[in-house]
């Protein structure tokens, strides 16, 4: 998930860089190629791919660039239909009760998997000092996109500042509720994108249900740990 995300970050910057492409930004579609990760620009009339962004290794830059107009493989047009309706169908339904706090928004990746895709919502925010963890959703399609179960991660946005008082923070925690045990995908990957932008190296969970606490390193990449 981070490396859709990050992809995502970085193909967004290159796009907006470029003033032909910047005027037809249509949005991102992220997806896994082999052993690398495609980011595409789609173009807001047509819905064509107006510049491919390749990573493999090192995600703060492509290993490829295709700046060229060119229609979607069927592959491509899968990924987007179903992310579309599945995109849609969160929004839509009552029942999700989606929301995105102001000065924040929701950035969405489709995930594949064995059973069919799983579809993230996950913060964001160009507001400094802010780690913008919570307010996070995850939505399990069929191999047709419809919905099949859903929940949110987080009940809430958790508002967690970078520096207090004019003091640099040295680590962040939070806690989850029984409902949801573990350290979350979209915790790692928030913390990852965020984290390493203030200098931060680790951030705990405090998990109520399991009365444990789990703290993920971003240096080591691994998570530790430990009983209340």
């Amino acid at each position: 998930m981070y490396q859709y995300e990050r992809a995502a970050w970085i193909t967004s910057d290159l796009a907006i860089e470029k003033k032909e492409i910047k005027k037809q930004f249509g949005g991102l579609l992220i997806y896994k190629r082999n052993d690398s990760i495609s980011a595409i620009v789609l173009s807001k009339k047509d819905s064509k791919c107006i510049y491919e962004a390749i990573f493999k290794t090192d995600f703060d830059k492509p290993c490829k660039e295709y700046l060229i107009s060119r229609e979607l493989t069927e592959n491509e047009t899968n990924l987007q239909n179903i992310k579309t309706k599945m995109v849609d169908d969160a929004l839509k339904n009552e029942e999700y009760q989606v929301t995105c706090p102001q000065g924040y928004n929701i950035n969405m990746q489709l995930i594949p998997y064995d059973l069919g895709y799983k579809l993230y919502f996950i913060l964001g925010t160009n507001q400094s000092n802010i780690v913008p963890f919570g307010n996070d959703y995850i939505f399990f399609g069929d191999k047709n996109g419809k919905i099949s179960s859903w929940r949110k991660m987080h009940s809430r946005l958790i508002y967690s500042p970078t520096e207090y008082n004019g003091e640099k923070v040295r680590g962040l925690i939070h806690s989850h509720l029984k409902q949801e045990p573990f350290i979350t995908a979209t915790d790692i990957c928030t913390f990852k994108l965020y984290g390493s932008l203030y200098g931060l190296n680790e951030f705990e969970v405090l998990s109520t249900g399991l009365k444990k606490y789990f703290k993920f390193k971003l240096k080591e990449n691994l998570i530790e740990t430990r009983d209340m």
